[in-house]
């Protein structure tokens, strides 16, 4: 097995691989023969998952490599994890079945196994079945110990020592009627919802569409609430959300808008609409593509109370000043890698498991 500075290394040589390639990808200049050759690759890569899911634009590729590359650094890494004790890890097998709704979502996870020095068997989302086993593949490359620290399953998962599972509330039901018996991470249905005060700039109105329209809206850290107060002008949101208009231009997303704005018209449902977003009055969390859910609120500190006792629904809150742990606008796509999925420390409990 190999060791942890060589691990490190790996996943830092990684980082640099997904910089440099962003680079190439947006300029496509010549470099040497053997990055250029894995370039070459990984052009074919992006476009084979695109034509897989189309919702995996170029893109939104480009930018979940852009962030992993700032983070697969020696002092993001070192920071990371500093508040481990990493010698106390048990070598096991942990098996990870991943979610597909945007790419490389599960690729915390896989982080998180390999560093703390135990096997992943991976079970990947038929969504996003592409870019992960490619991204290996440099990986050993690199560091060629990590071969036998990596596996992928496309049937039935067997011989692992615990799991980390993501799906919805439905799959969620699933998972622990047959993982239950192995310690586990079961990870279900979370939304991300925004706080308005009406006193906003249209920076961070503006910064806000990037929580909105990112990945089309389809993460977890996606903001598909909206809490505004009982007197809010929405005239100042949509003007700041106008410079995003272009994602209508994206077949999928159009023809969702249009499916979702026939069913609330012929539903009788009062929406408010650009042209390319519809805000719907609904006390749900989770809203359609092409749609954000609204809901008035009169007091601040009650609705504070009832955020705190529905957490456990909700992955980020983005607001200024309103609560705590919130999230600023425009970053609930830039995680840090201390950014864990729902509040749960994998590094803490694959340490103690």
């Amino acid at each position: 097995m190999t060791d942890l500075r060589h691990r490190l290394n790996a996943f830092v040589k990684l980082g640099s691989f997904f910089k440099e390639y962003c680079k190439y990808a947006k300029n496509k200049t010549q470099i040497d023969d053997i990055q250029y050759a894995w370039f070459i690759k990984f052009d074919e890569i992006l476009v084979l998952a695109g034509h897989h899911n189309g919702w995996f634009t170029p893109e939104n590729i480009l930018f979940s490599l852009e962030s992993w590359s700032e983070l697969l650094t020696p002092s993001e890494l070192e920071r990371w994890l500093s508040a481990y004790d990493l010698g106390k890890n048990k070598p096991k097998t942990v098996a990870l079945i991943m979610a597909g709704n945007i790419p490389l979502v599960g690729f915390h996870d896989f982080i998180s196994t390999l560093i703390t020095g135990n096997k992943v068997l991976v079970k990947l989302s038929s969504n996003d079945k592409i870019l992960l086993p490619f991204i290996a593949q440099y990986l050993i490359e690199v560091e060629p110990s990590l071969k036998d620290q990596i596996s992928f399953s496309e049937g039935k998962l067997e011989e692992f020592d615990a799991i980390i599972a993501t799906g919805s509330d439905n799959t969620s039901r699933y998972f622990e009627h047959y993982f239950g018996n192995k310690p586990n991470i079961i990870r279900r249905n979370r939304n991300s919802v925004a706080i308005l005060s009406g006193n906003e700039t249209n920076d961070e109105l503006a910064a806000l569409g990037e929580d909105i329209f990112r990945y089309y809206g389809l993460g977890c850290r996606s903001v598909s609430k909206l809490f505004v107060p009982n007197d809010y002008n929405f005239d100042a949101l949509f003007k700041a959300l106008y410079p995003y208009n272009t994602i209508i231009e994206q077949h999928k997303y159009a023809n969702n808008y249009d499916y979702n704005k026939a069913v609330y018209l012929m539903s009788l449902y009062k929406i408010l609409e650009n042209g390319f977003l519809m805000l719907k009055e609904d006390e749900n969390y989770a809203s359609p593509i092409a749609t954000v859910f609204y809901e008035f609120y009169e007091s601040p500190e009650e609705l504070k109370i009832r955020l705190t006792n529905e957490k456990d629904r909700i992955q980020c809150m983005v607001a200024k000043g309103f609560i705590e742990d919130e999230v600023p606008f425009g970053l609930t796509q830039k995680p840090s890698l201390t950014d864990y999925a729902d509040n749960i420390d994998t590094v803490d409990f694959l340490l103690k498991t």
